[in-house]
């Protein structure tokens, strides 16, 4: 076995170094009591000939059993050669399980991993996307330098994969290789460029610590991507967000003028007068929920919010009670809960801390009780008004028991008679008498400190503690014996007739004392105190060095000078500069220009357009008719076009935009030439076709994509494990619902286009807002010859035109708390969901709300107030309702688009005299419209909806819980969807589609043998169909 294996035994734990011993010992006594160890090496020849067997079930039984020792921290590298062999399996199975194998050991056994180079390039091809990505890594986990070339080539190549998982291991990969050669670092730049363009959330995590890792420095290649980095954030793995926040906070502390000048302090005036406070504390209550974590997370973010505490305590006031200590808390949690109470302290507050720190002084931990006496002391410093009544409370201490409670109180208590020593001569004397008992090296120094510093004020009780010391100054600690000859210098000097022979002894004891420090300072004191004629000029200031006025201390935060690291940051916890820190740079004076983050809309118009003939046929009079229509339209449906492209996606906008500039300036100058009539007589011919070009191109375009996916989302319709896949399965689906959300969105947007001229919206037309009838997909579009020419040949697949939105079969009649009339003064508001399309956006949901006036007086302007909504989010408000009488009650309707997550959209429900904050959060089941479609459709996009796309879970319940009603009762009850027709008893099937994009939600419940059934979800909105399961399981599940 290499030194590289040993290496890797000992980082991994004991697990892998007890098998090295168990193998070194079985080798030299393969008999008598190490019997055990050799049965070990039977079960490894066992697996060996299983994988040498020509059976794919004894293959695949013994790399389950192989993978299942490795996961259980089992060395298993001697089975290498082994299982190298079987790396060109046409098993699929069998294949997936020997790269988990080749990826952990490859780095330790290189050489043979070498010899199936050649296997591993030819994966790269591999129809199956996991085949692809895993053959990258292993090629990666070579640390070989002869085979850089290799990689280089397999990670240009990957970086362009359909697949964003392929694309995401690729980002992974150029770490690996920078690390092995640092000096491909150019070309790696360039691949890290293309990828940082890459739209998937799954990669943008990945290649953004790529660019952390490899070329920190280079900001220009942020500039491009920095918007659409900032609008895929909320949607990152949670460990690619915290990669992307700091690299964001870097770039931004280059790119922004300083936020504490002009723009921000307005801000900040404008809060401090106008806002309410509930306004504030938004960024507080997420980092207080926080608390709720175990004690690791507990302690990062209780450090975070000390050092924001300092500088900004309203932030946290209102929720002081959320840092008060617990009996079940740590000492370190303890302690940093101790810091935030004391940067929260203030007048109002510090008679209620004050006993609560009375409480924790009593705790059994010690450590704790110290560090709340310190604590005490930092109150009082900081707050005059409180000063006497702690110095009072920790005199109190000083009779306690515990003789740590006591040593800190003096402690404490020295550093405030600092601040005001004339006042305070009685507890002076007290603490004096403690010398008899106190046997803390840092309290009794502590007091002979006090008393020398203030032994003019106690003349008669100074000379007595130095002679009591003196008694015994051989056995005091170091510390101590320093303040016995700084006592006795200040007597000398100031009580020379009583202290002079005293002082002189103890000056003769420190002479010969074994620690060099306090024979230092006995010679110093000497020459300085007692005149001679070798005394310099010193000795005639000797009464000013000593006993000049001391500043007092200044109690401080540990936590003041930590801003200046990041927050979050491991330097920031330890409070020192870590390996591979990067600081943050200072605002720049002047902001450098913005238009670097400007896309070029020019390109990526160009790359969106489907390469037909239509568009090449006449560009001019193209041109020339879509201005004329953006030219004659009139101001309300240019001002509906607007708002729908506001709404639309970021590509479709910036898309379109560079469209529209380039006709406009083409249009201008002929329309100059042209006269009214001839404008007049081309614009219904031209508007026309330019409907049907753009449907031909979009649909071409839709077609395009749709085949692309496919081909990906067939190769990889092998069964995948649900814990395996989770993680995999929300930037899988990306590329697939791309293509059917942008061409959904562009078709709508060409409705609006062809018909411009409509000035006003009747009531009775609600077809363009109603999407009962509306497919889920386009139907087959009546293409082009030039188009079908172009796309012959490839594997078309669109959705049925048949799946149409039907209405609901069931509406629950559960409402949820809105707002309690306790909270709104009289005002009762509950809301709840009437699964209907909403008439206000197809993309939204419908909300009816009930409003209850439960008080004796009339309720006036009822009204919806200010929104905050996470980005992306939407809300149609419903008309101010003028007056609400007494005991009246009122049912409105609104309008939300929550984008297909259950985020929860707040806002402000105001009356006449006040604003109530209220919010509304969505059940995954609501987010969805019911859908009909045929057995046969069903199963068509269930099929192409399968491996990352497809959730499962196994459910356990009585009989009767699994008849054909009581399922359907349960199914409906939890989400809005439609029955399909199924003609097996033991299968039931469910068909939705997600209200914003319009992606197909599938449910089966498949019954099984006894008490047992299988549920099952195919949608590309993975996120949304884990959670769907997560709620179906346990409803299914109960009786």
């Amino acid at each position: 076995m290499s030194s590289n294996s040993f290496a890797y035994s000992e980082q991994s734990g004991g697990g892998e170094a007890t098998e090295l011993g168990q193998e070194a010992t079985s080798t030299i006594s393969p008999s008598g009591a190490f019997g055990l160890f050799s049965s070990d090496l039977k079960k490894n020849e066992d697996l060996k000939q299983m994988l040498e067997s020509n059976k794919d079930s004894a293959k695949l039984d013994a790399m389950k059993r192989i993978v299942g020792m490795i996961a259980k921290g089992k060395n298993a590298s001697e089975l290498f050669p082994a299982v190298v062999k079987n790396v060109a399996s046409k098993n699929i199975e069998i294949k997936k399980l020997v790269y988990v194998y080749l990826v952990r050991y490859a780095e330790e056994q290189q050489d043979l991993a070498l010899l199936s180079i050649s296997t591993f390039q030819r994966a790269l091809k591999d129809p199956n996307q996991l085949i692809r990505a895993s053959a990258l890594r292993v090629l990666s986990s070579i640390r070989v330098p002869i085979i850089v070339p290799i990689m280089m080539l397999a990670i240009k190549e990957a970086s362009a994969d359909l697949s964003p998982y392929v694309r995401k291991n690729a980002a992974h990969a150029i770490q690996k290789l920078y690390s092995l050669d640092p000096e491909q670092k150019e070309m790696l730049i360039e691949v890290i460029e293309k990828l940082l363009k890459d739209k998937s959330t799954l990669v943008a995590g990945s290649v953004v610590m790529a660019f952390e890792e490899v070329c920190p420095d280079r900001i220009d290649l942020i500039h491009k991507n920095y918007r659409k980095l900032c609008n895929l954030l909320v949607d990152v793995e949670e460990w690619g967000q915290v990669v992307i926040i700091h690299m964001l906070t870097r770039y931004a502390r280059t790119q922004f003028v300083s936020p504490w000048k002009e723009v921000v302090m307005a801000v900040a005036q404008l809060y401090w007068h106008i806002s309410p406070k509930s306004e504030v504390g938004i960024i507080s209550k997420s980092l207080v929920r926080l608390l709720r974590s175990n004690r690791e997370v507990q302690y990062i973010v209780l450090q975070n919010i000390a050092t924001m505490s300092i500088q900004r305590k309203g932030m946290f006031e209102p929720y002081l009670k959320s840092f008060y200590v617990r009996s079940t808390d740590p000492t370190m949690i303890k302690t940093l809960k101790l810091e935030i109470l004391t940067n929260l302290a203030n007048e109002a507050n510090i008679s209620t801390l004050l006993r609560e720190f009375q409480t924790y002084v009593k705790s059994q931990d010690k450590e704790f009780a110290a560090a709340t006496i310190q604590t005490i002391g930092r109150c009082a410093t900081n707050i005059s008004e409180v000063t006497d009544t702690c110095l009072n409370g920790l005199v109190c201490l000083l009779s306690n028991r515990d003789e740590i409670v006591v040593a800190e109180s003096v402690v404490v208590i020295k550093k405030l008679l600092q601040m005001q020593p004339a006042q305070h001569g009685e507890i002076i004397k007290h603490m004096a008498k403690l010398l008899d008992s106190i046997t803390v090296p840092v309290a009794r120094a502590s007091i002979l400190w006090l008393i020398g510093e203030n032994c003019e004020r106690v003349p008669k009780i100074a000379p007595d503690v130095l002679r009591k010391m003196a008694k015994g100054f051989t056995n005091e600690d170091d510390l101590v014996k320093l303040q016995i000859l700084n006592l006795g210098a200040k007597l000398y000097l100031t009580n020379s007739k009583q202290t002079k022979l005293l002082t002189q002894y103890i000056l003769n004891l420190g002479k010969y004392d074994q620690n060099y420090d306090i024979r230092d300072r006995t010679r110093f004191i000497r020459q300085l105190i007692v005149p001679n004629e070798k005394s310099g000029a010193l000795s005639k200031y000797a009464k000013k060095i000593f006993l000049a006025q001391k500043p007092a201390p200044l109690l401080e935060s540990p936590f003041k000078d930590r801003d200046h690291f990041q927050l979050g940051t491991l330097s920031h916890t330890l409070n020192t500069k870590a390996t591979g820190y990067l600081e943050l740079s200072n605002w720049p004076e002047v902001a450098p220009d913005p238009s670097v983050r400007n896309v070029e809309v020019i390109e990526l118009a160009k790359e969106w357009t489907p390469a037909g003939k239509a568009k090449k046929e006449n560009p001019a009079k193209k041109f020339y008719s879509e201005s004329e229509e953006e030219e004659d339209s009139s101001d309300s449906s240019s001002d509906s076009d607007s708002e729908s492209g506001s709404a639309s996606g970021e590509q479709e906008e910036e898309g379109d935009s560079s469209d529209d500039s380039s006709e406009d300036s083409s249009s201008e100058h002929k329309s100059d030439s042209e006269s009214a009539s001839e404008v007049e007589n081309k614009r219904t011919a031209k508007r026309n076709s330019k409907s049907k070009r753009k449907r031909d191109s979009e649909d071409g375009e839709n077609e395009n994509e749709k085949s692309k996916t496919s081909d990906s989302s067939n190769a990889d319709s092998s069964s995948i494990e649900e814990s395996s896949s989770d993680s995999e399965s929300e930037s899988e689906s990306e590329s697939e619902s791309e293509s059917r959300k942008v061409t959904k969105e562009k078709e709508n947007k060409t409705k609006q286009n062809i018909n411009p001229l409509t000035k006003d919206v009747s009531l009775l037309d609600l077809d363009d807002f109603n999407p009962v009838s509306t497919p889920v997909a386009l139907p087959t579009p009546a293409l082009s010859p030039s188009l079908i020419a172009d796309l012959e040949g490839l594997n078309l697949s669109t959705t049925s035109s048949v799946i149409t939105v039907s209405t609901p079969v069931f509406v629950p009649v559960k409402t949820h708390v809105l707002l309690h009339r306790m909270s709104g003064k009289g005002l009762a508001a509950h809301y709840f969901f009437p699964r209907q399309p909403c008439i206000f956006g197809d993309k939204m949901v419908s909300v009816q709300i009930t409003l209850n006036n439960t008080t004796d007086r009339k309720i006036e302007n009822i009204h919806i107030g200010g929104k905050r909504l996470p980005i992306g989010m939407q809300m149609h408000v419903f008309n101010t309702i003028e007056s609400l009488e007494p005991e009246g009650s009122i049912t409105v309707s609104m309008g939300i688009d929550f984008c297909d997550s259950t985020q929860t959209a707040s806002f402000q429900l105001c009356t006449k005299d006040d604003c109530f904050n209220v919010n509304i959060q969505p059940p995954v089941g609501e987010l969805l419209l019911p859908v009909a479609m045929s057995e046969k459709d069903f199963k068509k996009e269930q099929g192409m909806l399968t491996g990352m796309n497809e959730t499962s879970t196994v459910i356990i319940a009585a009989p009767q819980n699994f008849t054909p009603s009581v399922i359907f009762q349960k199914v409906v009850n939890v989400a809005n969807v439609g029955v399909v027709p199924s003609g097996q008893d033991h299968i039931h099937r469910f068909a939705a589609k997600t209200v914003h994009s319009g992606s197909l939600m599938l449910v089966t419940v498949e019954l099984k043998e006894g008490s047992t059934a299988q549920l099952i979800i195919n949608t590309e909105k993975t996120v949304i169909g884990s959670v769907l399961l997560r709620e179906l399981k346990p409803v299914l599940s109960q009786g």
